[in-house]
């Protein structure tokens, strides 16, 4: 994951940052309230991070993004809320419509939660954002979805769990938001929409989402490996690219 920010930084680098990025959203998800949190590893269990500890880890499949995300929720029974690594500026209040959704659904009981897979959280009746987009007025939403600003999408949340509405949906698009939301309303579901939000792709997205969140681990690693390329850059000439390291390729580490 990550490649696209070289050359600005090193394989070895990137690996780093997208390590970064899931760590911060795995402490994101383990502060919400929740029956389950899963994370969707791809690799060897042994090399999921500390921070994942309490999670369910699952292992992905093979294939594409779509079959991967739809895979997931054939894992899922109940409210699942599904959430992207690369957005490592996420915050409880950017989930908060969704989750009290969920605990309206179920009363007092929360939902599934799964990003990089997790599962689901039980919040007191939280605060929503000012601001903050709604489900529609006067309808109770079947799904939630949260759209990125390059047109894909960070988050998607389904009352009912059904990986068909999303395998198929061509992934890494500018328009795979809109054909996501799209399948979901021709399954008659209302689709109540979730903050828009910037997924980290390139080395300027990552110099945006780091400076939304100065404070995070993210946020330290982009900061520490543009550092070191400046340093490099001024004293050397740029070393030849080195292999890709082995980084956590989470459930949603490519655009979704």
């Amino acid at each position: 994951m990550k490649t696209r920010l070289t050359p600005d930084v090193t394989f070895e680098q990137a690996a780093l940052v997208a390590s970064a990025s899931l760590i911060d959203t795995l402490d994101v998800v383990r502060a919400l309230p929740a029956t389950r949190r899963i994370l969707a590893f791809d690799g060897d269990p042994a090399n999921a991070p500390a921070q994942a500890a309490g999670f369910d880890l699952i292992p992905q499949v093979t294939g594409a993004l779509d079959a991967r995300l739809a895979d997931i929720f054939a894992h899922c029974s109940g409210p699942t809320l599904l959430v992207g690594m690369d957005t490592p500026q996420l915050t409880q209040q950017n989930l908060a419509p969704v989750l009290a959704w969920a605990q309206a659904l179920d009363g007092a009981t929360p939902p599934t939660l799964t990003s990089p897979t997790l599962a689901p959280p039980t919040l007191g009746p939280p605060t929503l954002s000012e601001g903050a987009p709604d489900a529609p007025t006067g309808s109770t939403p079947g799904a939630w979805l949260g759209l990125s600003t390059d047109g894909g999408f960070w988050a998607l949340a389904m009352a009912t769990p059904d990986g068909s509405l999303i395998d198929g949906v061509p992934m890494s698009q500018d328009d795979t938001g809109r054909v996501q939301l799209s399948r979901l309303q021709q399954a008659g579901l209302v689709v109540g929409l979730l903050d828009e939000l910037t997924d980290v792709d390139t080395a300027l997205d990552a110099a945006h989402v780091a400076a939304l969140a100065p404070t995070g681990r993210f946020a330290a690693a982009w900061c520490a490996a543009t550092e070191t390329a400046t340093t490099s850059q001024t004293s050397a000439p740029t070393p030849t690219p080195t292999p890709e390291a082995s980084a956590p390729r989470e459930l949603v580490e490519a655009r979704s």
